[in-house]
């Protein structure tokens, strides 16, 4: 049991485990970040809207539509829904989704003007609140007919984050996390982006930890049972090296235009390991 019944409070053995780690001279998550009970179950709730909305997008993703149309679609299902979209006017964003295609790594707007072509690839990133609760996760979506050179990318970067999965512990470390990323992407002849990176999240869009996709293993904050977090690789066929649009200062793009791809899911550290909320 992760909180002593009827309270807000840790359990003693979890308490214990913590400062022992501590006085290892680990870095250990602060008490802040570590969700109770009812918050859990908040984040859960609007984790299955934001998992909706992307499956609805999966539905009707095609060749021919625009960007622009996906954020219709992300909009309308998340407000029906009664949540709000996290995205809109978050620090100036003005859609409810991002949408990069290509070469684009990150970040990229919605526009009437971008339509999707046979041989594209985009990620399709979504975040959802619902009733003060954040979740957040994106899919890659192959558009008709792509290049083996593409759908190789696409199905590593999903290996990356599935490998990132299995790593992410209860009592384990972040830096665990990074490692397996890094070094499976390396294996197959990628690189990963370290300008941006995973994060905490739940009672905010953004919280601390960092969820960085490269590192050592054994480095970094120590994995506690009611943590939430994403693990989002964004993983470039050539260069890590990326830049934002100067037109826009939002989308992130690869310096040497090789294509980029990105898989993000929210997960719960647990006792005996973790729950994907999102997907």
């Amino acid at each position: 049991m992760l909180f002593n019944k009827n309270e807000n409070k840790l359990t003693s053995s979890i308490e214990e485990k913590i400062k022992l780690y501590r006085r290892q001279g680990h870095i250990v998550p602060p008490r802040k970040i570590i969700k109770n009970a009812e918050q859990i179950e908040g984040i859960r709730e609007s984790a299955k809207i934001n998992t909706a909305v992307l499956d609805h997008v999966a539905a009707n993703i095609r060749e021919g539509m625009s960007t622009e149309d996906i954020n219709t679609l992300v909009y309308d299902f998340t407000v029906a829904h009664g949540a709000i979209p996290a995205p809109l006017n978050y620090e100036g964003f003005p859609k409810s989704v991002c949408t990069s295609i290509n070469e684009e790594v990150c970040h990229g707007i919605p526009d009437k003007n971008i339509i999707l072509r046979s041989g594209d690839i985009i990620n399709v990133d979504v975040s959802t609140i619902y009733n003060g609760y954040f979740s957040d996760a994106s899919r890659m979506f192959m558009i008709g007919e792509v290049a083996e050179d593409r759908q190789k990318l696409v199905r590593v970067t999903k290996e990356c984050l599935e490998k990132g999965i299995e790593a992410a512990q209860p009592w384990r470390f972040l830096g665990d996390v990074g490692a397996v990323i890094q070094e499976y992407a390396e294996e197959n002849g990628y690189s990963v982006v370290r300008e941006f990176c995973g994060h905490g999240v739940g009672l905010k869009f953004h919280e601390i930890p960092e969820v960085e996709h490269v590192g050592r293993r054994g480095t970094g904050m120590l994995l506690v049972p009611g943590m939430i977090f994403t693990i989002e690789p964004m993983i470039n066929m050539g260069e890590r090296y990326v830049f934002i649009d100067e037109d826009n200062d939002w989308t992130v793009i690869t310096e040497d235009e090789q294509p980029s791809a990105q898989w993000e899911n929210t997960i719960l550290i647990t006792e005996t390991g973790n729950e994907i909320l999102t997907w």
